[in-house]
Order: C-alpha cells, then sequence, then structure tokens
C-alpha cells in the first residue's frame, strides 16, 4: 500500500528564528518535538548524516540532511515501513516560515494493517503536536490540537 501523508503549517516567524529550533531537533534541548506528550526522538549522533534511533517502535537512519533546510529519515523498523519520512522548512516571506512533514513510504504484509489503525493516527496527532510547539514557543501562543477520539483511545489502551 503506498502511503503518502502530509503536514504543513506556516508559522508567523522569520525562516532564521525557525532554522534556531528546528537544529535542536532529537537533542536535549530539543524545541521542536513534542517529548513532553511523546516517546522522544533520539539519534545516536544528533542531527547528522547517518545518525541511527528513533521514537517509541519507529526506527530509522538520517540518510540526508541540509542543515537549516531539511532532514530525511529511512525507516528501518517496523518492519514492512518500506521510504522515508521528512522534515523541511522554507521561507515564506520575511515574516513567516513554512514547516513541512512527509511520509513516503510503501507498507507491506502487517504493516499495512499497523498503520491503518493506530501508527497513521498517532503519527498525525504527533507532527499537530510538533508544529504547534515550534509555534507556540516563537510565536507566544498556546495552540493545541485537539486529538481525535481514536487518538485518545489509543493512547489510553497502550499505557
Amino acid at each position: 500500500m503506498k502511503v503518502i501523508n502530509i503536514h504543513e503549517r506556516t508559522i508567523a516567524s522569520p525562516l532564521a528564528e525557525v532554522q534556531a529550533v528546528f537544529s535542536t531537533l532529537a537533542s536535549k534541548e530539543d524545541l521542536m518535538w513534542p517529548r513532553k506528550l511523546w516517546p522522544r526522538m533520539k539519534l545516536d549522533n544528533g542531527l547528522a548524516l547517518e545518525s541511527r534511533g528513533g521514537h517509541g517502535p519507529i526506527r530509522y537512519q538520517v540518510d540526508a540532511f541540509t542543515p537549516g533546510e531539511s532532514v530525511q529519515f529511512r525507516f528501518e523498523r517496523p518492519r514492512g515501513f518500506l521510504g522515508v519520512h521528512r522534515f523541511t522548512i522554507k521561507s515564506v516571506d520575511d515574516q513567516h516560515t513554512q514547516l513541512h512533514h512527509i511520509i513516503d513510504m510503501q507498507a507491506r504484509g502487517l504493516a499495512i494493517l499497523s498503520w491503518a489503525t493506530g501508527i497513521r493516527w498517532l503519527h498525525d496527532a504527533l507532527i499537530e503536536d510538533a508544529f504547534d510547539q515550534v509555534e507556540n514557543h516563537l510565536c507566544g501562543t498556546s495552540k493545541r490540537t485537539e486529538w481525535n477520539w481514536w487518538v485518545r483511545t489509543l493512547r489510553r489502551v497502550l499505557k
């Protein structure tokens, strides 16, 4: 099953400020990943090419990295996730920056079921929480994207 999952958000903040937040991803001072709500993103060599790690049961390796612009992770687990997920940031204008996240993969075997029934929903909530965190940090807001009933149910069951 082909999976293309896209999240985008325009933040009312200049590119340089978003780049500074982006550069903390997977570090102990991470300002981007919503680690208070979700398993922390950990990479064995930080945000660098060939660094390995993941979050929760998802494992990946950095296979492309352009500081201040993008990072791409190639899935290693779960089995049946064949492809990548990528964060990209780009300037819209002097005061606005777009955050972009995409999963581009083939799901095979049991991964089709796990994606469709659980991981997809949890992933969508996690990415929106990450974008909320960046926006709140840079814009002084307190945005909180509400989790749907299925995400709340899955989180209760998985606790």
